[in-house]
């Protein structure tokens, strides 16, 4: 008898009620079709009891040929309905084993998160850590599947040109791990053939000359241009950016842009969004007229300093149910005030949510 209520525990399994009693539903993938010409069960589980054996036997062989064309057909190992995972760290009475980093990869739909631009910053941010110091972690399928998303956020970028530098910086840094981990070490921490991993190095440097050689088409456009706005009304959209880059590439378009960019007030600001005033006094830098001069000082405190992260959407932690999850798809959650136990998870916070 299944157990119907909510169970503290663990959202538990997904049930079905057939003629026969309740089943459980496991899921490996969504509805598959096979090209290839199957042979109609109809016609061999007749009523005559001699085909009931060849119909079994032709079910389980069209079931195989399914998951077959599946697995040859797509990138994805496994696709799961559920978009949360539980994050358990040592075995309990209630659940047996642990949680690994590379399960969570696997299960929290990442292919699905790129698409969207809210999270799209969010998900090439955790890829390029794991890149740096979790990828020998990873299990072989988790590693199939981080390269294989990762092949999708290189096809968005080329196609919607979105935030190719963030992207490129990710490439640099698997491609240097990779690279240390191959020729200076060895295939002794790497899942599989150590000819595979120099064939997805072959691969990153493709992708790297692919984005290097994006040219961005320019826009033609009849009505308004971002030139034809007021100034203060300029100055106000540079005040939202949060990436000096982005504020330095901007002033490079046109002349008012550029004066624009090298205003005090907006350095100033963005020092004060990414850093406390404790490093700046550690820090101080000074123009010859002893004032302060904000965008060197910026950048004298990026190279001490981690800056503030700002992401359009993060994954969560219920801390009730220990349930990692988008939040827009939500958990099965038993608190009587679900929202007072949501707690946003940077990627870092998400790597050490791992770590043993």
């Amino acid at each position: 008898m299944p157990f119907l209520g909510q169970d503290w525990r663990s959202p538990g399994w997904s049930w079905t009620k057939t003629e026969h009693g309740w089943k459980r539903i496991v899921f490996y993938g969504h509805e598959l079709e096979d090209n290839n010409r199957e042979i109609e069960l109809t016609e061999l589980c007749s009523d005559n009891k001699e085909n009931l054996f060849v119909g079994d036997v032709c079910e389980l062989a069209t079931t195989k040929r399914k998951k077959d064309l599946y697995n040859n057909n797509t990138k994805s190992q496994f696709v799961f309905r559920d978009k949360w995972i539980y994050v358990q760290k040592g075995s309990t009475k209630e659940r047996h084993g642990y949680c690994t980093l590379g399960e969570a990869l696997n299960r929290l739909d990442f292919s699905s998160a790129i698409q969207d631009l809210r999270r799209f910053n969010y998900v090439a941010k955790l890829f390029q850590l794991i890149a740096r110091s979790q990828l020998t972690s990873l299990s072989g399928a988790a590693q199939k599947n981080y390269f294989n998303i990762l092949e999708k956020i290189v096809r968005k970028v080329l196609e919607d040109h979105y935030n190719p530098r963030l992207v490129k910086e990710l490439l640099q840094d698997l491609s240097t791990t990779l690279h240390n981990l191959t020729i200076h070490v060895g295939r002794c921490v790497l899942v599989g053939n150590v000819n595979i991993w120099l064939c997805r190095l072959e691969t990153i440097l493709k992708w790297q000359q692919q984005l290097n050689n994006l040219q961005i088409p320019k826009q033609i456009c009849d009505g308004l241009s971002f030139n034809d706005l007021p100034l203060y009304m300029q100055n106000k959209i540079l005040s939202k950016l949060s990436d000096a880059y982005d504020i330095i590439n901007l002033g490079q378009a046109t002349p008012t842009l550029h004066c624009l960019s090298e205003n005090r007030v907006l350095w100033k600001k963005l020092c004060h969004f990414h850093f406390s005033d404790k490093q700046f006094c550690r820090n101080l830098v000074l123009t010859k007229s002893d004032m302060v001069d904000w965008k060197l000082m910026y950048f004298t405190l990026q190279k001490h300093y981690p800056m503030k992260e700002q992401y359009g959407d993060t994954l969560h932690f219920c801390k009730h149910c220990s349930i990692l999850f988008w939040k827009d798809c939500g958990h099965p959650c038993t608190a009587n005030d679900p929202d007072s136990c949501l707690m946003p998870i940077s990627p870092q916070h998400f790597i050490d949510l791992f770590k043993f």
